[in-house]
């Protein structure tokens, strides 16, 4: 009798049957690589480094299912090094132990060379990511760690010093319809050997819902393949009604030209400087539920907080750091929440463009070629031999923090703050600093 708990089918190709879908089509070459073409593209960084064997410590940093784990394995593949996997949640620094004693025998006795992944590397805390720099500095193995949190505020500086960081970005549309087509045509690893007949609107609608994650794609393809009854003719038909049941999520019309995608989030936009919270919610929601990149909401919502409330609310920009923080921190579905909350606080807070309008009147002057030299007493101390720096005023020595003085050699305005929020007391200030320069200098 077979054992139902014992390992899958494994056939004379070595794929193992029982795997899922996305475990057996895992690219097993740069080539079969998809996507991150940014870095690992003809000529690019990582991709020379990879080919010719020089790669150093690297730390991928990337959203779930973008190609983290399967870009360590090509690498040990092509540099023809031994692999060892360790996970941030589940292993421990006896585990480390373990794997660096065996790089250090291996290194020592036939010269071979260890990699070892560390996925969720920064679920790891301070103590365990110490362990690991004695042998990544001796070169006792090479250390490719993952994490979908920024490295540079999850990992500790001595790591990060020693490695390379590389941004993995989303899967593209395209880049997952690739995915997709493969696993249908692959006779070896997918379902090539099966009759399946998938509609082009079913794919794209699980290309575009996926969030650029291949593995979610591919899971929710192979419960539509293996759950989806045969017709008389024998065909497994994929529809986007299976494709929706598939990955439980309804369509929400974003046209193939995208045009429907740009005038979303226009409208979202456009509701928060509009000061509308109500239609800012819809649209939020509309993209929500379209599977609209979270990560994309996020950056938007952080543009407007200094493009379109920016000093009439300074706490804005803080609301909405915090928020795609938050995002990059706890993912879907709670992910939600915060956007929701930044953007709320957005389209209720007072509105100014008026710091942005004054750096493109400043970026015209100089584009215009309209450049002014620093004034002397105001050059840094290397300047001082030639008169620069001697008649500086230390704004601190002066009572209220100020002192009028010239800070460029002409007068030139280009911040003129509205009456709006916090920025009408910033105006208040600026108009009695300006009257003091005035009745000082008679300018």
């Amino acid at each position: 009798m077979e054992d139902l708990f014992g390992p899958g089918k494994v056939e004379e190709t070595g794929v193992d049957q029982a795997a899922p879908l996305a475990a057996r089509m895992r690219p097993r070459s740069l080539d079969e690589y998809v996507g991150q073409q940014h870095i690992l593209g003809a000529g690019k960084l990582l991709r020379r480094a990879i080919e010719s064997d020089r790669l150093s410590s690297i730390i991928l940093y990337g959203p779930p299912g973008s190609g983290k784990t399967s870009l360590a394995q090509i690498i040990a593949s092509t540099t023809k090094s031994h692999f060892e996997r360790l996970s941030g949640v589940e292993s421990s620094v006896a585990d480390m132990r373990r794997v660096a004693t065996s790089a250090a025998f291996r290194r020592k006795s036939n010269g071979g060379r260890t990699i070892l992944f560390i996925d969720e590397i920064h679920r790891f805390n301070k103590a365990q990511q110490d362990v690991l720099l004695p042998d990544v500095e001796s070169g006792n193995l090479r250390l490719i760690g993952a994490t979908t949190h920024n490295p540079f505020f999850y990992i500790n500086s001595p790591l990060v010093s020693r490695s390379q960081v590389f941004q993995l970005e989303p899967l593209s549309r395209e880049d997952l319809l690739q995915v997709i087509n493969r696993a249908l045509s692959d006779s070896e690893r997918g379902f090539g050997k099966l009759k399946i007949k998938a509609d082009p609107d079913a794919l794209d609608f699980l290309a575009e819902v996926s969030d650029g994650d291949a593995r979610r794609s591919l899971n929710a393809l192979e419960i539509a393949a293996l759950t989806t009854a045969a017709d008389s003719e024998g065909v497994i038909r994929l529809t986007r009604s299976v494709a929706q049941e598939s990955i439980q999520k309804k369509a929400v019309s974003y046209e193939g030209d995208e045009t429907e995608h740009y005038d979303t989030i226009s409208a979202f936009i456009k509701s928060m400087r509009g000061s509308d919270p109500d239609a800012t919610l819809y649209w939020l929601a509309k993209m929500l539920y379209a599977g609209e990149d979270i990560r994309f909401v996020a950056r938007r919502i952080v543009i407007a907080a200094s493009e379109d409330v920016g000093m009439a609310d300074p706490n804005a920009l803080v609301i909405a750091v915090a928020a795609q923080q938050a995002v990059e921190f706890v993912g879907l579905p709670e992910a939600q929440i915060p956007l929701a909350q930044a953007a709320v606080y957005l389209a209720t807070a007072p509105k100014s463009n008026r710091a942005w309008a004054a750096l493109n009147k400043a970026m015209e002057d100089v584009k215009q070629g309209r450049i002014l030299a620093v004034p002397k007493h105001l050059r840094g101390t290397g300047s001082k031999l030639f008169g620069g720096g001697t008649d500086y005023k230390y704004a601190h020595d002066y009572e209220g923090g100020y002192v009028p003085q010239a800070y460029l050699p002409e007068g030139r305005i280009y911040y003129e703050p509205t009456e709006n929020g916090f920025e009408r007391q910033v105006k208040e200030r600026l108009e009695f600093w300006r009257r003091q320069f005035e009745a000082a200098t008679g300018d």
